[in-house]
């Protein structure tokens, strides 16, 4: 490395395990920031350093910009990695940084400022030929958002302006529950963000999600790396993703990479990012939704289908290096699936499941990759978001990833805590998830399926879900 010698990791989980890992493979060391909740955590025992920053809630130690920035500079740091969540996408997290001279491992923050509204992002998509859902600007009352209603018509969808992972985002379906459903909206917003502004987008009801990976250095280069089908959502939580993307056309696949092209070179982007379209499947028309300004929880199916270490090229990136390679050396090889296991109770309304794991054994068998900071013994603090894994599985094609993926789910070993296993078993085996019949609606309409298989299950003890 040209510049950076040791990174601060300001976050927990598999994510901090996955940037200690990256770093290691650099040479470059690592000092983990920790909360005392994390003290004995897989992270802390794998960085070369660990540094306590506070109690136990994200506001008392992740979320602390000033602390997280002391520590940095107090343990000889010359960079931080943000990771994903906390203040991976708070510009004011990463000017900080660049005032202190701490090189932030993500894009600039003035491009993290404005493609964090997404009002003004849906601006600069369009100004770029972007094409964006039909909707509105900032919607400033309720008498505007009538305005609006009668304009677009029903259904729409309430947005947050600063949001993301769904917080603040609302269907309306009938006029009735209008006024609830917009004041419940601001609310979340303003809770969430500490920002009410809201904007409204025409809903799309047979809709799949694609997203498109890009990589962009400081000297103006930036390239693809295939797409991400990410239409497999609970609540806008994003449950299984694959890559590549198999319900498109090589036309329609072509279309998708050259809208995140121009959009990622318009805004001069640098480091990693992931640019999220709607694909009107009706219409059979992309939508820019939003740009990811960090690295993604499921940036693994990208690693297995390009062969490109996503973290190490965000490291180079954040060093000063140029990109090692251009657009004719990225080749998409096979098929790879990642699956999200949560600690939570599937029958209690995926009710977040804390508590002391007994035994935790990972799937293991070719093609199968596991991102996870779990041990047997391991307390799942309650503090924190229910991730305690993703398992990846590759194969030739998207047949063999599906099978191996119902092997490794199948060989998890896991006591002491409820997962959501079963529940990704159930989907994986379903017909129409076999034949790609899905769309971002689809998981919450198996849900009544798979509930009722829960309650005709419960006469049968230890039941791990459908084999």
């Amino acid at each position: 490395m040209k510049n950076i010698a040791r990174i601060m990791v300001a976050n927990r989980g598999e994510i901090a395990l996955r940037i200690i890992r990256a770093c290691k493979k650099l040479g470059v060391e690592s000092v983990l920031a920790v909360s005392d909740m994390d003290r004995d955590s897989l992270p802390a025992r794998s960085a070369d350093r660990t540094i306590c920053i506070g109690s136990a809630p994200p506001r008392e130690s992740y979320l602390k910009v000033d602390t997280l920035i002391a520590a940095a500079l107090g343990t000889g740091c010359n960079a931080i990695h943000p990771g994903y969540g906390f203040l991976a996408e708070q510009a004011g997290f990463a000017s900080a940084c660049e005032k202190q001279g701490l090189a932030f491992v993500g894009p600039r923050s003035d491009t993290i400022r404005q493609m964090g509204n997404k009002l003004l992002a849906r601006q600069m998509a369009n100004d770029l030929g972007v094409p964006v859902v039909p909707g509105s600007e900032e919607v400033k009352d309720f008498a505007q958002f009538q305005e609006v209603v009668n304009e677009i018509g029903l259904p729409l969808l309430i947005k947050a302006a600063a949001g993301g992972g769904g917080r603040g985002m609302k269907i309306v379906q009938d006029i009735e529950s209008l006024k609830e459903t917009f004041e419940i909206a601001r609310q979340e917003s303003l809770s969430a963000f500490g920002d009410p502004t809201l904007y409204v987008e025409r809903y799309v009801p047979r809709a799949r999600h694609i997203e498109v990976q890009v990589l962009g250095d400081r000297y103006g280069k930036v390239i693809h790396l295939g797409e991400r089908d990410c239409s497999l959502q609970r609540r806008y939580q994003k449950i299984i993703e694959e890559a590549p993307a198999y319900c498109l056309t090589e036309a329609k696949r072509g279309e998708v990479h050259d809208l995140a092209l121009v959009m990622a070179r318009g805004i001069g982007y640098e480091n990693a990012g992931t640019l999220e379209f709607i694909l009107d499947e009706e219409r059979g028309e992309f939508y820019f939704m939003e740009m990811n300004t960090r690295i993604q929880v499921e940036h693994p199916v990208t690693e297995m289908v390009t062969g490109v270490d996503l973290v190490a090229e965000q490291i180079r990136i954040a060093d000063g290096q140029p990109l090692g390679f251009s657009q004719e050396d990225i080749t998409i090889t096979g098929h790879a699936i990642e699956c999200r296991i949560n600690a939570e109770t599937v029958a209690s309304q995926f009710r977040p499941c804390p508590g002391r794991l007994g035994r935790w054994e990972e799937a293991q068998g070719p093609g199968i990759r596991v991102d996870s900071h779990c041990y047997s013994g391991y307390f799942i603090p309650p503090y924190y978001d229910s991730l305690i894994a993703k398992v990846i599985a590759s194969g030739t094609d998207r047949n063999e990833a599906i099978e191996r993926m119902r092997q490794a789910l199948a060989g998890f070993i896991v006591s002491g805590v409820e997962t959501t296993i079963p529940f990704l078993q159930f989907l994986i085996r379903d017909p129409h998830f076999l034949s790609g019949r899905v769309n971002t609606r689809w998981v919450e309409q198996k849900l009544p399926e798979f509930q009722e298989l829960l309650r005709g299950a419960q006469k049968v003890s230890n039941w791990s879900g459908p084999r």
